[in-house]
């Protein structure tokens, strides 16, 4: 079998197990053996079999090239997959990951049938080098350029953590030309080089303490977060349900007229451009400043129409 063969045997695996843990290995070489023709399609050598010495080795192959861990429950008497709550969040983006290649590589042949949304390339050839600098504490320089720029500068930085908002990743870093930390997108960075020169993790940061009452990749260095308190209609109150628009979201009210949902954080651009794109099917109904300033924003808008 070629390494791709193995690699989809070794997803449907884990696929299997995150749908039904605790299934017993009769459950899974019969899911497999389901699957033989998408297994085909990744592979035309690949025999049948699937012993209990071939799943074994599986497990320990899984363990050793995704990190992902199978046990086996005596008291449940089946195999499970056996992740803590911090690496929930890798192990379900693994997955989409997976279906996502596949489901890319099986339209070559099904172009009439799947149409994909046209993007420029997202940067994501540096997330391992930013990753690498951040574990080993290496600075890095790069060059960058601004949407409102002409001409890309090169930059000096500490990087510290990464961070993706919308199909974008960014690297969260102190800039060492005036000692700021700024997030900076990977599609606008180039020429990244992880340098020689080594730098002290600073104490005082932590990403998900900085981002926590953001919505998107702005955080303010000043002032506190707000409660926001914004009414939907019942129609768009499903896609915001389904949804959530930050972690902060608390339903208040969910009726057959409205749903009310409170959130806490910082009122910013990202945030505002947010709120714009919901249209009327949105009131906000508190604070006041934000009511305020989308009154500007349409009165100005309403404007270049009169």
């Amino acid at each position: 079998m070629s390494k791709r063969g193995y690699i989809s045997r070794y997803m449907l695996i884990v696929k299997k197990l995150k749908a039904k843990p605790y299934s017993t290995f009769e459950e899974v070489r019969n899911y497999i053996e389901h699957n033989l023709e998408f297994l085909q399609m990744q592979d035309d050598d690949l025999n049948i079999g699937f012993s209990i010495r071939t799943f074994q080795r599986d497990i320990r192959d899984i363990r050793n090239i995704f990190g992902v861990d199978i046990e086996y429950s005596r008291a449940e008497k089946g195999y499970f997959v056996f992740h803590d709550e911090a690496d929930n969040m890798n192990f379900q983006r693994m997955i989409e990951s997976f279906d996502l290649f596949n489901t890319l590589n099986f339209a070559r042949d099904l172009q009439p049938y799947v149409h994909l949304e046209k993007q420029r390339p997202q940067g994501t050839e540096n997330l391992y080098g930013l990753l690498h600098a951040i574990k080993i504490r290496r600075k890095i320089s790069f060059w960058y350029q601004k949407f409102w720029d002409d001409t890309a500068r090169q930059r000096i930085a500490e990087p510290y953590a990464l961070k993706e908002f919308r199909n974008r990743w960014y690297v969260i870093a102190r800039d060492l030309q005036d000692a700021v930390i700024k997030s900076f997108a990977l599609d606008r960075l180039t020429l990244l080089e992880i340098t020689g020169t080594s730098f002290s993790y600073p104490k005082d940061f932590e990403a998900e303490k900085m981002y926590r009452y953001c919505f998107g990749i702005i955080s303010p260095n000043a002032g506190h977060p707000e409660e926001v308190i914004l009414s939907f209609n019942p129609h768009q109150g499903k896609y915001i349900k389904s949804l959530p628009l930050h972690e902060t979201q608390k339903i208040l009210t969910d009726t057959d007229e409205q749903l009310q949902v409170r959130l806490k954080l910082f009122i910013t651009q990202d945030f505002i451009m947010e709120l714009l794109s919901h249209g009327d099917s949105l009131r906000v109904v508190k604070p006041d400043s934000l009511i305020e300033e989308l009154r500007k924003v349409y009165q100005r808008s309403l404007q270049k129409y009169a």
